[in-house]
């Protein structure tokens, strides 16, 4: 049942009659998801998205899969297929496309809406498929059927892909709501059907594996979204996702109902939600939605503002709010409604936000005090469903955390899978289906490549670990003025600390230690500058821990005398 294959080497060559799967993110961490098919020589890659960065990872914007295994067979690639239009799902196809600019992409028309004009910032003009619910298109030697599913995006799609090894249904991300907002149903009678037919591989969504029963349907929410609205005494501010379409109409729904003005901050915001009305997904009164700078000639009552930030993002506007660094300025009579889950690893950021925006003496209404956001991820008993009505041969859970991945995989065996083709796997674990079994193959290189500002991939982990120990431990620079033929200093060093609290002064207890390294380099025959830096700067690390328990980033620089 779990894999995580230290030991794995390369996969073999895969047999003509048999399926690879390869997921470059997704796999023990919600975000990044990235699956790439393999039948037949050709590639097709389902989903393509980013992983937003923790507090452990300062000055990173996103985190991209690491294209490293389809790098040198981009030629290969017959078609990108989306499931939906969420950021971990959509937003590393720009960087994709700039290494191969007319892969076909297939998605619905949400989706696509939402990349291309994502797409257009990037300056690339994608080669779009549009598909609905119902389709069917040959990719190259896959024969992709697609899906209805809801989630919390309209236009959700699973695909159902058939080869010459078997059938693989990818479910995306998905629920079973039984009201949604759109009234358009997870459509089980196309799971039966390909049930009916033998599913040899069910990729399913895990994200909420460890929720018991159902999860709970959109429309439940409207009573407490009333609620706020009919309460609040002076401005609303609505934060979510940008595109949470269905949990922002319920919010117009209410503004109207409340004779309430709503605008949209934020420049995702805007974007998303225009594009949502152009294309018929968000239903807006003529008149309700106004720009931002008309609020000022409204009663604070008659104001609704719809914002990003619900995670805690830094530069988003619910944290500038909070950080009193936005035009908008938060105060007294002020409801903030934080209308989005929390992802795992936002903790601090958002509490944040909280308080700051408490501070200033809103009040703030969020999933913990109230009934105001649900999942989009089937709970358990949706899970258990699915397995008891496709009887599948293989399961592979994806999209999750390993927590969440193993509670699906053990769902799947309580319903009577053999464990043995319930592969739990990491990113860049090759799952490979020959003869109707998915068994472990080998492994390919699946780490993170960050983006930060305009460059990618020029983070690497050692200068994420100097960021953190900048932040958290401050920064000694050492000065030395070397004889490098006897290594000797010619002047005692100077020491320029920064962040740490202390005087500089408590470094020179650190010379004798300096002069120790210096002296036994000189006996090695080492006078190279580099070298004796990297030893300098090891000795004086050593001494403040050993010293002082702090372990500031040391910069030696060494002047040859």
């Amino acid at each position: 049942m779990s894999h995580p294959h230290p030991e794995l080497g390369a996969p073999p060559k895969l047999p003509r009659n048999g399926l690879r799967v390869v997921a470059l993110g997704g796999l023990g961490e919600v975000g990044r998801n990235m699956a790439v098919l393999e039948h037949r020589g050709k590639l097709l890659v389902i989903d393509c998205g980013v992983l937003f960065p923790e507090e452990h990872q300062p000055g990173v914007d996103v985190i991209l899969p690491d294209f490293t295994f389809i790098r040198d067979r981009l030629q290969d690639i017959v078609g990108i297929v989306l499931t939906h239009g969420h950021e971990d799902h959509i937003g590393a196809v720009p960087y994709l496309l700039r290494e191969r600019g007319d892969i076909p992409v297939y998605g619905s028309r949400l989706t696509l809406g939402l990349l291309t004009a994502k797409l257009k910032e990037h300056r690339i003009k994608p080669v779009t498929n549009q598909v609905k619910e119902g389709d069917r298109r040959s990719v190259g030697p896959f024969d992709c059927e697609f899906i209805a599913v809801n989630h919390s995006i309209p236009d959700g799609l699973a695909v159902a892909v058939r080869t010459a090894a078997g059938l693989v249904l990818h479910t995306g991300d998905f629920k079973m709501d039984q009201f949604p907002l759109d009234d358009r149903l997870t459509d089980l009678r196309a799971f039966a059907r390909l049930g009916d037919e033998g599913v040899d591989l069910f990729m399913v969504d895990s994200t909420n594996a460890e929720v018991p029963g159902f999860t709970t349907a959109e429309r439940d929410l409207t009573p407490a979204i009333q609620t706020v609205f009919r309460t609040a005494p002076g401005r609303v501010v609505v934060s979510s996702f940008a595109s949470h379409v269905h949990r922002i109409q319920q919010v117009i729904d209410a503004a109207y109902e409340h004779k309430r003005k709503v605008a949209f901050v934020g420049r995702s915001m805007v974007r998303n939600m225009g594009i949502a009305s152009e294309l018929g997904y968000l239903k807006v009164p003529r008149g309700l939605v106004v720009d931002a700078k008309e609020l000022d000639n409204l009663p604070a009552n008659k104001v609704t503002l719809v914002c990003t930030g619900s995670q805690g993002e830094p530069m988003a506007a619910l944290s500038r709010m909070a950080n009193r660094d936005h035009q908008i300025r938060i105060g007294e009579g002020d409801t903030v409604l934080l209308a989005s889950s929390l992802i795992p690893g936002n903790e601090n950021a958002v509490s944040r936000v909280i308080n700051g925006l408490t501070r200033w003496g809103a009040k703030v209404v969020h999933q913990g005090n109230a009934k105001v956001h649900v999942s989009g991820h089937a709970s358990a008993g949706e899970l258990v469903y699915c397995y008891n009505l496709i009887k599948p041969r293989n399961v592979m859970p994806v999209h999750g955390e390993w927590r969440h991945l193993r509670a699906n995989a053990d769902l799947a065996i309580s319903t009577g899978m053999d464990p043995a083709r319930v592969p739990v796997v990491d990113d860049g674990v090759v799952v490979d289906l020959v003869d109707g079994k998915a068994t472990v193959t080998g492994k390919v290189r699946a780490g993170y490549v960050y983006v930060s500002g305009g460059t990618v991939g020029d983070v690497t982990e050692e200068l994420l670990r100097d960021r953190v120990t900048l932040s958290q431990q401050g920064t000694v620079t050492v000065v030395a003025i070397v004889d490098t033929q006897t290594g000797s200093l010619a002047e005692p060093p100077d020491f320029v600390a920064r962040g740490l609290g202390t005087d500089e002064a408590m470094f020179e207890g650190a010379i004798p230690a300096i002069e120790k390294v210096l002296s036994g380099a000189a006996k090695d025959g080492i006078g190279d500058p580099a070298e004796l830096e990297q030893r300098i700067g090891k000795a004086v690390s050593q001494w403040a821990a050993r010293k002082h328990r702090r372990n500031p980033l040391v910069i030696p620089v060494v002047i040859e005398a």
